[in-house]
């Protein structure tokens, strides 16, 4: 199994429109090979930052996703007017090594 952390960090008041647009997403991803489960989290004292865990099989399926349709399709929810802090996004895939 591998761990997939996403991270961001949105502009100016958009960390509750963000919050909300991933309570109502559309839930693509559950569908995707290999697709084990999403948790969404925002550090409490960096609210306008977002980390994204999803969980996968394997690599390969995670990057199979990332490439698809579904993927961009997924996106469609975010709020209009959402800017990302320059420099803010990262992806880093995790080995799990234990529970």
């Amino acid at each position: 199994m591998v761990v997939v952390l996403s991270r961001f960090r949105v502009v100016g008041e958009m960390s509750n429109p963000t919050r909300d647009a991933f309570r109502a997403r559309p839930h693509l991803v559950e569908d995707a090979p290999g697709f084990l489960r999403l948790e969404v989290l925002s550090p409490r004292d960096q609210p306008d930052e977002f980390w994204l865990f999803t969980y996968w099989t394997d690599e390969e399926s995670f990057r199979l996703w990332h490439r698809s349709h579904d993927y961009k399709e997924s996106h469609r929810g975010m709020p209009k007017g959402l800017k990302v802090v320059p420099g803010s996004v990262s992806i880093r895939v995790l080995e799990h090594v234990a529970d």
